[in-house]
């Protein structure tokens, strides 16, 4: 999972806990160090209990090396943040971009890529966007 804001986390969370290995990455140093101390920087019913349980069960794990993941995934989420751009209100899809082009240079097998999307009514031109 690449992201562990709000769709990264809550999304990995889920996975591992439905019996898969998940690493959730970010460039953020500082929240994957949160993280492994067990601190939430969002807030989600039973989110917390969520990723104690996981983390114990060795299901899930932080950190901010993206090649080791991805070269030994079977199937990587883009989860990274798509802010509105200035001026026309569109998602800004350039930290896609840039996870995208890193992912590649990292893949090592066939490996299924997916963006996570986070918002109904955005869903749409992010999915053509990112997927071309």
């Amino acid at each position: 999972m690449i992201g562990t804001g709000y769709v990264g986390l809550v999304s990995g969370a889920c996975f591992a806990d439905f019996g898969h290995q998940v690493t959730c990455v970010d460039k953020d140093a500082g929240k994957i160090a949160s993280l492994r101390r067990g601190e939430i920087p969002i807030f989600e019913p039973g989110l917390d209990a969520l990723v104690a349980a996981n983390v114990k069960a060795g299901r899930l794990d932080f950190t901010t090396d993206l090649a080791a993941p991805v070269a030994g995934a079977d199937a990587v989420f883009i989860a990274v943040g798509t802010p509105s751009r200035r001026g026309d209100g569109h998602a800004d899809l350039s930290y896609v971009h840039v996870a995208a082009r890193e992912i590649a240079a990292a893949l090592v097998k066939f490996t299924v890529c997916r963006h996570q999307i986070d918002r109904a009514g955005r869903h749409r031109r992010r999915g053509r966007a990112a997927d071309s």
